[in-house]
């Protein structure tokens, strides 16, 4: 049992971090029912519920089916990269980045092999990824820490997307300049086989569940509401979704609850955190997200910042970068290194210019 823990730790190294770093922690307050309190339920049964929704649409394939759709109109290779890394960009704002990459990276390097365009492989998933990471940023249920700074800030759903929107405005306008500018001009001819349609009934049951938690987003509906309403429907139909989705990511958010919970006792740790973060929000949370990720970033930082906004803005640029600065980054990652070993090295480079040219357009722009 001890050995199977271990390895499920291994396999996800911000969960083995946090893990650890809770630990420590419980050196500065032992464990009581105190720890209850440090939890944010709101984001975790929120969270909890969107992957299981978005899981339901991934196992009967709506998505592919929509990619598909839209590449079979497809005729040039232009055309073939812009629908790639916008597929990604737009299905993350509601889908969130990672869940968009595992579903549209395999199929992209399938496709771009049919095309012929190995060459540009490399290239292209970099781009996909970027798209995610930046298209996921619009929205509250876009990524992990974007639901849970929002949940902290206070704002509205229109005012988190008025917000947004200038950052992710102009992150559409670059995306589209490096796809367009970045592949050669030709034509391909490429027919994928048809996906089968969802169907009508799993769609507006899924949809349906999906405006739940829009409503709990919104404050509309109270959070163990949204627990029933979308956990009973999904155990009765299909109980195997709780088996599938990333409990990793749920436990990840709890350790650093604690975490986060039990420094704030450290009054020294506190005053300096505070002296380093007051006034550069923005930044501090950029250059943190490079070392720990942005998710963990977010939720150490918020504890000691009431200026959210500037939180949920360098949380979300901070996810370009550094290969571990979204850990959605290292699903293309893991991607490319399985089927193209070889040209690891050269995704890394190309990744690593790629995400900062877009870092430092996007924080200096603005």
């Amino acid at each position: 049992m001890i050995k199977k823990i271990a390895d499920f730790l291994k396999k996800d190294i911000v969960l083995l971090i946090s893990f650890c770093l809770a630990l420590l922690s419980c050196l500065i307050t032992p464990p009581g029912p105190a720890y209850l309190g440090y939890i944010d339920f709101h984001t975790l049964i929120l969270l909890f519920c969107l992957m299981l929704i978005v899981e339901g649409l991934r196992e009967a394939d709506f998505f592919l089916y929509i990619g598909g759709a839209i590449l079979n109109r497809t005729s040039s290779k232009r055309g073939l990269s812009l629908t790639l890394v916008f597929l990604c960009f737009l299905s993350s704002m509601f889908i969130t980045n990672d869940v968009a990459l595992i579903t549209f990276v395999p199929f992209g390097i399938l496709i771009l092999e049919m095309a012929q365009m190995e060459s540009r492989i490399c290239y292209l998933i970099v781009l996909m990824t970027i798209g995610a990471n930046l298209g996921s940023m619009f929205t509250p249920i876009g990524n992990p820490q974007n639901l849970y700074l929002y949940s902290l800030s206070g704002l509205s759903l229109p005012a988190f997307l008025r917000l947004m929107l200038p950052f992710t405005a102009l992150a559409a306008v670059l995306l589209a300049l490096f796809s367009f500018f970045g592949t050669e001009r030709g034509s391909i001819r490429i027919q994928i086989g048809r996906t089968a349609f969802p169907g009508k009934e799993k769609l507006l049951f899924y949809g349906i569940l999906f405006l739940f938690c829009l409503c709990s987003v919104s404050g509309f509906l109270p959070d163990p509401a949204l627990l029933v309403l979308v956990g009973a429907p999904l155990l009765f139909r299909n109980r195997t979704l709780f088996t599938r989705i990333d409990y990793s990511l749920l436990l990840t958010f709890v350790f650093f609850f604690i975490f986060v919970g039990n420094i704030d006792h450290f009054e020294s740790l506190r005053t300096w955190i505070r002296s380093i973060l007051e006034g550069h929000e923005r930044l501090v949370s950029i250059l943190a997200s490079q070392v720990i990720s942005n998710v963990p970033a977010a939720m150490l930082l918020s504890s000691y910042t009431s200026r959210f906004q500037e939180l949920i803005i360098g949380t979300n640029l901070g996810g370009l970068g550094t290969l571990i600065a979204s850990m959605a980054s290292l699903i293309s990652y893991r991607q490319i290194s399985s089927r193209y070993p070889k040209k690891k090295t050269h995704y890394i480079g190309i990744f690593t210019v790629c995400n900062l040219l877009f870092l430092l357009i996007l924080y200096l722009v603005f």
